[in-house]
């Protein structure tokens, strides 16, 4: 058994997915939306889609998948608990801590971990598990060998279909340090899909360097079921109802065993960036990147050919009016063009570009197509009974539930009601989903009923039946307290993240090499502090297995995955929670377990120092690593690769980001931040990450805003003044 996940933006979206075959859909409310820009749900209209939804066998989930500050929390509470009451079937939360609270108080409350917190490895799918989830959504970037363990931990959602992030899922800090706008609070600006340059010989051109390629998995999905995937997700809740509709029909026809190319087509036309990629679970294929073209490319239909100064698009497709297309040349997108007749082979277009013989032309916009995809209904069959005597209110049944009118029919003086006027009556379904099949329809005597008190009766007895199936044995639920913050307890440490550890002066320092089959151990025996191992974000169990036997030489391990807390527990080493974690509220800071936290790096001093205990750290100078990527970015031309570890990205704006490669298991990559940081404060530990940074320099003045801005010259405080969106 499997599921089909759609997205729902909007309402109109709901409709297309449900009435297009979706098992279920997922949306998000006004706030705590991954998707800030979506649609989204009122409380009110999320109660009424439930309804809608449950009545045809839907289930719905709510996305509460944001970084939550302290100061939000009664908000998040109270959002969490007017979804459960409008209907949800589960909760989307990408705060492993807050749903776990959540849990505690409304055990009847389904939680699925979001994808945002980066369950990749067994260790996440154990923490999710003990924490009170039914369900984690895999990061993008799990591989199918590692997705075949997790499936036999826990029920596992895992997307197929839609836009891919170029960020490691939860850990993209680029829109939030580029722009102020927060991809972790739903705020993503999309800097990825901005053109970018590189300083490697072949790379040097601007192009979409960063932008991803839609993932489609295809036929492929079988791979995933016969991993033992459950639920099977489209992203797309900033996408159109015909991307829906046409993304649900593709893999509902895939999974019910009747696989159609015209489906595929009718996907590609409503959005197709850059000719689909299967995506990480099965390797980087070479169209993992879209370096071209950056949205939607539609789908293929002819060439154009310059007749008299008109341009015809030589093709056997069936295009009309109001259809649109994009043009491309030696596979760049050059202009738009709109259809602007018929002609024998093929038919003419327009555009306010120059078009030239060969130019390729894509349909982005089939008003026809679009007309057919949303046009389908799906509807619930019932069977209703009635019964109508004389002195008795009319009765009802629907499959077994019953309905009284009170209305009491009399004794007709001229023309009794009849069987003919009831079917009459009840065949029209009004808003509702219904297709009526009738039962008995029982007649005694020869009572009188107004047309207008048998309409009333038939809109009462549909309403009841719509919605009690949305709230079958539902409990509300109220909202719970917010436990106050303890008094801040100042703590004086300094922790350094550096490539070696060798000469410095900290009381911690977390070692993160540049290659994890040869790392530096010898510059643990002259290093005062405790040490930590850094480990990466993503870590499948191979690339954990390979640093397992080093683990000894470290008093503990510091990583920025949510995971790395069950992996510390079961290995029994301490664990120091990275800024990665996004501890930004009081009571993920109480829960989560590990000897040192440090604080979401998206907090201001204002909003972090209420949190500061003796064991909390801060980011506050050096690099500000702002995106893990786990593919190649030089789409895997290893055979004429430099190999160095640092490159530069630099985009229209002249900034400069530092992409470093480093290896485990494989080449991956990190992104950092254009400008160092420079944020002195004295209310907590202090974490200076000088992974490029000149550590003998930067570390002593950790401490001395004015001495540490003097140091780095150019720099940025980030957000410690200035709150994200």
């Amino acid at each position: 058994m499997s599921e089909i996940l759609a997205p729902a933006g909007d309402i109109n979206c709901a409709y297309a997915a449900i009435n297009s075959g979706a098992d279920a859909i997922y949306l998000g409310l006004k706030s705590f939306s991954a998707r800030a820009s979506a649609g989204n749900f009122g409380e009110d209209e999320l109660s009424s889609l439930c309804a809608y939804a449950h009545a045809l066998g839907v289930r719905v989930h709510v996305a509460l998948n944001t970084l939550v500050k302290q100061d939000e929390l009664s908000d998040f509470m109270s959002a969490a608990v007017a979804a459960y009451n409008a209907g949800a079937d589960a909760l989307i939360i990408q705060n492993i801590y807050l749903g776990a609270y959540l849990k505690e108080r409304f055990p009847k409350i389904e939680l699925h971990l979001s994808t945002q917190a980066g369950v990749n490895n067994v260790y996440g799918a154990y923490q999710a598990k003990r924490y009170g989830f039914s369900r984690v959504i895999l990061a993008r970037e799990t591989p199918l060998r590692e997705i075949a363990k997790i499936t036999k931990i826990i029920q596992t959602e895992v997307f197929i279909q839609g836009a891919l992030c170029t960020c490691f899922s939860g850990q993209c800090y680029l829109s939030s340090f580029a722009g102020g706008n927060s991809g972790n609070r739903g705020r993503c600006k999309q800097p990825c899909r901005k053109l970018y340059s590189i300083d490697r010989k072949g790379f040097e051109e601007r192009r979409y360097a960063l932008s991803l390629s839609d993932l489609s998995v295809g036929r492929d999905i079988q791979k995933l079921i016969d991993a033992g995937v459950y639920s099977f997700k489209i992203e797309g809740r900033m996408r159109r109802p015909e991307y829906v509709a046409a993304a649900v029909s593709y893999y509902r026809h895939i999974v019910d065993g009747r696989p159609s190319e015209d489906d595929l087509g009718a996907l590609k036309r409503t959005y197709n960036r850059g000719n689909y990629t299967k995506g990480l679970a099965f390797g980087q294929d070479k169209s993992f990147i879209s370096p071209a073209v950056q949205g939607h490319i539609g789908q293929y239909c002819g060439t154009i050919k310059v007749i008299g100064g008109r341009y015809l698009c030589q093709s056997a497709e069936r295009c009309g009016e109001g259809d649109s297309f994009k043009i491309l040349r030696g596979g760049r997108e050059v202009a738009g063009a709109r259809f602007s007749g018929a002609a024998k082979g093929g038919f003419y277009l327009s555009s306010a570009t120059r078009l030239m013989n060969g130019d390729k032309a894509f349909i982005t916009t089939d008003v026809s197509l679009n007309a057919s995809l949303l046009g389908g209904r799906k509807l619930k069959k019932i069977t209703l009974s009635a019964k109508v005597e004389c002195g008795s209110p009319l009765s009802a049944a629907i499959d077994g539930e019953e309905f009284e009118s009170a209305f009491v029919p009399a004794e007709a003086a001229s023309r009794a009601v009849t069987a003919q006027d009831i079917v009459k009556a009840f065949s029209k379904v009004d808003k509702y989903p219904f297709e009526v099949e009738f039962g008995a329809i029982d007649i005694v005597g020869a009572p009188f009923v107004p047309s207008s008190a048998l309409n009333e009766f038939r809109r009462q007895v549909y309403a009841s039946y719509f919605n009690k199936t949305g709230m079958v044995g539902r409990e509300r639920m109220t909202c719970p307290q917010v436990p106050p913050l303890p008094s801040p307890v100042k703590n004086t440490m300094t922790a350094v993240i550096a490539r070696s550890l060798s000469g410095l002066t900290a009381d911690i320092g977390i070692l993160k090499p540049a290659d994890y089959d040869n790392i530096d151990c010898d510059s643990l025996s002259t290093f005062g502090g405790r040490k930590f191992l850094y480990i990466p974000p993503f870590a499948d169990g191979e690339r954990l297995e390979s640093i397992r036997d080093k683990l000894h030489l470290f008093n503990g391990v510091y990583c920025d995955g949510v995971w790395a807390e069950e992996f510390c527990m079961r290995e029994g080493v301490p664990l120091f929670a990275g800024c990665g974690f996004n501890i930004a509220d009081g009571i993920s800071l109480g829960m989560v377990r590990a000897e040192y936290v440090c604080l979401s790096k998206e907090l201001t001093f204002r909003e972090a120092e209420p949190l500061a205990r003796a064991d909390t750290f801060l980011l506050t100078a050096g690099d500000i690593k702002v995106m893990d990527i786990l593919y190649c970015p030089f789409e895997r031309t290893c055979s004429s690769c430099d190999r160095r570890e640092r490159y530069s990205l630099a985009d229209e704006d002249g900034r400069v980001f530092p992409l470093v490669r480093y290896n485990m298991g494989g080449c991956a990559f990190e992104l950092y931040n254009c400008l160092p940081l420079a944020a002195a404060q004295n209310f907590t530990g202090a974490l200076a990450d000088c992974t490029l940074s000149d550590v003998e320099r930067i570390l002593p003045a950790v401490r001395n805003g004015g001495e540490l801005k003097q140091i780095l010259v150019q720099y940025t405080t980030g957000h410690s003044k200035n709150p994200v969106l």
